[in-house]
């Protein structure tokens, strides 16, 4: 004896949900967040500050990935060295990391 699943289809004519005359059909529902997402951006920038400077943030990320990279002893090096090679890392400076 199979079992039946607990929520059985019915087949055309037997009373499915759209077969029914008194069902409803699906409405097009759409939001549109533009106006949120004008407020969320001018509040982000509004927390950043008049002073904030883009292109002085890179040049600081670039330094700290310098220094990161700065002083590895030889046993880092060619595990940097393994990661440029394997696209994990981007190559920085002259293909070696800061000395």
């Amino acid at each position: 004896m199979g079992m039946s699943p607990h929520h059985p289809t019915p087949a055309p004519g037997q009373d499915g949900p759209g077969d029914r005359p008194d069902s409803v059909p699906p409405v097009d529902f759409t939001i549109d967040l533009t106006s949120q997402e004008m407020l969320r951006r001018s509040q982000v920038m509004a927390a950043l500050g008049s002073d904030w400077d883009p292109v002085e943030v890179l040049r600081g990320e670039e330094a700290a990935y310098d220094l990161l990279y700065s002083g590895l002893d030889d046993e880092q090096q060619r595990v940097y060295e393994d990661l440029v090679a394997a696209g994990v890392l981007p190559r920085r400076g002259g293909g070696h990391a800061a000395a």
